[in-house]
Order: C-alpha cells, then sequence, then structure tokens
C-alpha cells in the first residue's frame, strides 16, 4: 500500500519534489518499503504553468482539507514564511500526519511550538531543508553527536552574501557591483534585505544553535545580526594584509562557563588557513568543534531548486520509513534549557582602523584608551603618512561590551578624524 504524500506549495522546490519522487519511485519504494504516491498538492492560484512533470489534477486550493484528509501520511510544507504555514503544520500534526518542511523562517520564530505539538502527537516533524539546502548537517547534530559536547558552530549558511564576499576578495570588485552580479546569476533576489542583511543567516543560526546544544530557548529575535552592507574594498583590503577573508559566519557558541550559549551572524575576518576561508562562489559550509569529535566540516550547495529537493527527499524517506514500522523520532523533549546571553558577554576580538593626526603620542593615547576599558592590544601598525595616516589594531580576546566601549572613545578622540572600519576577527576556538 502507497504512502501518501500531501505537498503545500508547488514553487521551484515543490515542483522538483514531484519530480523526483515520480523519476525515482522505484528507488524510493525500495528505501522506504513502500510506494510513495503524491496525493495532492496545495496552491494559492490554479492554472500557473509548474513545468514539466506535474500532473494539474493534483492541486487544489483547499489546503486545510488536504493536510487533514485521511489518506494522507506525511504533509511537505515548501510554501515558506509564518503563516498559513504555522496553522497547516499544526493542523496536520492534529490530524495525525508527519512532517517534512523547509521553513527556516517559521522553525526559527516557533521551532519550539511545533516540535512540542508533533512529540504529543506520535509524529515526526523533520527539517534537514531549513538550513544549508542539500549539506547532510541538522541530522548529525542531533544524532550523529547527540553522545558529544558542541562547544561551537560557525557556519556560512547564506550562498548570496558568500558570493558577494568572494567576489570582492578574489576580484577587487565593489558591493554594488557584486550583488548587481549575484541577481544576473539568480544567487540574489530583486530585494535582497534577507539575505545581505542577515535576517536568512539569523533565522539559521536559531536553529543550529537549538539542535547543538538542545536548548529550546533559542529564537530568531534572540541571534545578533549585522549584514555586509556596510563591508568596504578597505575591509577586504585590510583582511589581505593580516592573511585573512571576509566571511559573513552564523556563530553559535557556548559559553566558556558552560551556562550560556551566544549565538550571533555578523561579517568577520577569518585566516586564509581556516577551512572556511576556503569556501568560495555561493557554497555553504558549516565547521563544528566538539569535545570528542574534534572539528568537522560539512560543505555543498547552499540552495537552489535540486539541492533543496534533495534534503527535503531524504527527510520524506526517513519520515515515511518510520510511519511504516509505527515510530516517530520526539525530538525536543530534552531541554538543557540553557539561556542565551546577550551580545555584550560575547568574547571576541576586533580589528579597528583609525584615521589619524600623524603627530606624536597619538598610538600612545590611544593605547591608553584600549587600557581603561580593560581591552588588550595584540598588535599594531601605522599605514601612510600626514593626512593618510591610519592606524590598524587588532584586540586580544575580550568582552564584546567592552570592545564597543572602546570604538566609542576613540571615535571622541580630537586626534582621531574617524574609526574607518570595525570588524570582529575570529579563528579556531583555542586560537
Amino acid at each position: 500500500m502507497a504512502m501518501k504524500v500531501a505537498l503545500l506549495g508547488c514553487g521551484v522546490v515543490g515542483a522538483e519534489v514531484v519530480r523526483l519522487v515520480d523519476r525515482q519511485s522505484a528507488e524510493l519504494a525500495a528505501r522506504v518499503g513502500a510506494p510513495l504516491e503524491i496525493g495532492g498538492i496545495a496552491v494559492r492560484r490554479l492554472g500557473r504553468d509548474r513545468g514539466t512533470g506535474v500532473d494539474p489534477a493534483l492541486f487544489t486550493t483547499d489546503a486545510t482539507s488536504l493536510v487533514t484528509r485521511p489518506d494522507i501520511d506525511v504533509v511537505v510544507e515548501v510554501i515558506g514564511g509564518i503563516e498559513p504555514a504555522r496553522s497547516l503544520i499544526l493542523d496536520a500534526i492534529k490530524a495525525g500526519k508527519s512532517v517534512v518542511t523547509a521553513n527556516k523562517a517559521l522553525l526559527a520564530e516557533d521551532g519550539a511550538t511545533l516540535l512540542a505539538a508533533a512529540r504529543a502527537a506520535g509524529v515526526d516533524i523533520y527539517y534537514e531543508a531549513s538550513v544549508a539546502g542539500a549539506i547532510p548537517l541538522l541530522r548529525p547534530l542531533r544524532d550523529s553527536l547527540a553522545g558529544d559536547r558542541v562547544n561551537r558552530v560557525l557556519g556560512i549558511v547564506n550562498g548570496t552574501t558568500n558570493f558577494i564576499l568572494d567576489r570582492m576578495d578574489t576580484q577587487g570588485a565593489g558591493f554594488a557591483e557584486s550583488l548587481e552580479e549575484a541577481q544576473a546569476l539568480g544567487y540574489a533576489e530583486a530585494d535582497p534585505t534577507a539575505d545581505v542583511e542577515g535576517f536568512d543567516a539569523a533565522a539559521k543560526a536559531a536553529i543550529l544553535a537549538r539542535l547543538a546544544f538542545h536548548t529550546q530557548n533559542v529564537t530568531a529575535a534572540d541571534v545578533h545580526r549585522e549584514g555586509i552592507t556596510e563591508v568596504t574594498a578597505g575591509d577586504i583590503a585590510s583582511a589581505k594584509a593580516m592573511g585573512c577573508v571576509v566571511k559573513l559566519l552564523a556563530i553559535c557558541q557556548r559559553a566558556a562557563d558552560g551556562g550560556s550559549v551566544g549565538v550571533r551572524v555578523h561579517p568577520v575576518m577569518l585566516p586564509r588557513e581556516h577551512p572556511l576561508a576556503s569556501v568560495t562562489e555561493a557554497y555553504n559550509a558549516v565547521f563544528v568543534e566538539a569535545e570528542s569529535a574534534g572539528r568537522l566540516m560539512f560543505y555543498g550547495p547552499g540552495a537552489g531548486g535540486a539541492p533543496t529537493a534533495s534534503a527535503v527527499l531524504g527527510d520524506l524517506v526517513a519520515v515515511a520509513r518510520n510511519r511504516l514500522a509505527g515510530t516517530s523520532v520526539g525530538e525536543g523533549g530534552h531541554d538543557t534549557g540553557l539561556p542565551v546571553h546577550p551580545m555584550g558577554q560575547t568574547v571576541t576580538r576586533y580589528h579597528i582602523s583609525l584615521d589619524v593626526a600623524d603627530r606624536p603620542g597619538v598610538l600612545a593615547r590611544v593605547a591608553e584608551v584600549f587600557a581603561e576599558n580593560g581591552v588588550s592590544i595584540k598588535n599594531v601598525r601605522q599605514e601612510g603618512f600626514g593626512d593618510d595616516a591610519q592606524l590598524v589594531l587588532v584586540s586580544h580576546r575580550a568582552p564584546d561590551a567592552a570592545l564597543a566601549q572602546t570604538v566609542e572613545r576613540l571615535r571622541r578622540l580630537d586626534m582621531v578624524r574617524a574609526v574607518a572600519s570595525v570588524m570582529r576577527v575570529e579563528a579556531f576556538a583555542d586560537a
């Protein structure tokens, strides 16, 4: 007897899921133990061309009736957004259906509610495609590393911003020029705000933190977020001079005392010897630092119809197997309760470029400001002379609040014409 699947949404990803289910039907039936059959597809508008391989007879605009239909076993949600996706998923769970979703925004905002509902109903909710596309990442974090202690996760989880920063680094292009190229190639939307301002990466960071640290306390609102729109050619050049590359990273880190976690998204200067530094174009990669497993790297295409559909299909197979066996994975039962600490308590390093007056005593006074705020200077260099004089300083690790206060005090010095650039510096956890 076939396992019947209801599909919510039939855009690029949804249509590809339908085609893969049809094209690989025999193989999927062998892996699941029963055939997979698309029982219906909910769309907003009928009559729209969905491409070849999608039977128009499957379409309906009544999504609620579809997800609660008695013959449906699994609901796959690829419409995105908060509503109506949340209500439809909860309706499906209440009706005893297992769910596969790629909805990062919803999971980041209200994942705890969905997981609790699924656990109470004894059904599955899988969401591998919500972070890093086709890369097998979330299940290894949830299952393979369940017996380990993850201390830090660093990820390039947005292909658009990685493409832009890569072009700025390798071709000397400006931000606007690189963004235009990304849009022309289909890597960036006409409105790129969610990508370039870090909203997309922040949602994914919340999901990663919840899985890595087994805490239900993290939502997208808890993530400190900065985008890449302020990254300049000067920042790229300074990073090169330090042997670094600029990347937008999602960083999830356990505090030194283990009592809280920090979750942040912002541009960083990353040493070129770090594995993430070599991730180019629109690729994604996530670097995990665990106590026993050590350093692990997950790499691959992070977006696009086929890669995302691949992750959805992998979840669909797993969920269908569980349903056939009469089991479910009740994720979220154990909650460490770790709170998210404010960004100011995060320990990090700063790279600071100052346009300064070229006169005696400037460096001494700047060093005093660092000392007054309890921040140690790791290295310093001067570039240019006269009106073009610039001091470039890199701090040792310190609380972000102390570093931010240092920068604010530097802005008020009469000998500092401008704080030209401020960017955080990351490396391995023990560096």
